[in-house]
């Protein structure tokens, strides 16, 4: 093997070893999601503590896959496909950084609601539906990272359209049950924050599927309507 072949493979190393941690990180993610909404259904005040302090280790993750990325970029001086792969990633995990916080912030506000002892959630039904699709798109934009699938990665984006829709619906609802009995402000606004939360974590998971099509088409496709990004990634 020469020297130039022996670099390319260790360069290859590298980025697999980038990745693997990339979908290690997004599994830690997912787990604080499902946490955070399971906690906020059942009142496991626990459970609902352990999000809240387990937010520094994604934190963590964001730093560590950063601070690789750019040791990586020093080593290796990447060109073309690869550099557009490390940034992709870094990207990436800046948006499940943010995953992160929206799921330490569905955790504090559920806090909020049960430390209040209310025994019923407006919405509740509607909120772990929201948080379905969520978490559904996360793992659908993890998938098409770990394959380089640009296709499915564009139906994440489609998908971002329902969790759009669901948000504005619960919102509705959410007013009508205020102005019916003002005594449930306090609550559905903090079930508001929550649907927020849940919209975002959409958004950030949408954020990605670009990305994914960026490693893969080399084509930036941020800020597109659907049907261009369809044929994008169909050419």
């Amino acid at each position: 093997m020469t020297s130039t072949e022996h670099l390319s493979k260790q360069f290859d190393i590298d980025l697999e070893t980038l990745r693997s941690r990339v979908l290690q990180m997004g599994g830690l993610v997912e787990s604080q999601i499902l946490s955070a909404i399971e906690g906020l259904s059942t009142g496991n005040l626990q459970l609902i503590e352990q999000v809240i302090a387990d937010d520094h280790r994604v934190n963590g993750c964001e730093v560590s896959i950063d601070t690789e990325c750019s040791h990586i970029i020093v080593r290796r001086q990447p060109a073309a496909g690869d550099l557009r792969t490390i940034m992709a990633i870094s990207k990436t995990v800046t948006d499940l950084e943010r995953i992160g916080d929206e799921a330490e912030k569905i955790a504090r506000m559920a806090k909020h609601v049960h430390e209040r002892d209310r025994l019923q959630i407006p919405r509740l039904a509607d909120i772990n539906h929201a948080g379905d699709i969520a978490v559904a798109m996360l793992r659908k934009v993890l998938d098409a990272f770990a394959r380089l699938d640009a296709a499915e990665a564009a139906t994440v984006i489609r998908d971002d359209l329902a969790i759009d829709e669901e948000f504005r619906s619960i919102v509705r609802q959410l007013i009508t049950f205020m102005m019916e009995d003002p005594r449930t402000i306090s609550t559905a606004l903090e079930i508001v924050w929550i649907a927020k939360a849940i919209e975002r974590i959409g958004d950030h998971a949408k954020n990605m599927a670009e990305q994914v099509i960026y490693m893969v088409k080399g084509t930036d496709v941020r800020h597109t309507a659907f049907e261009q990004v369809e044929r994008e990634v169909l050419s």
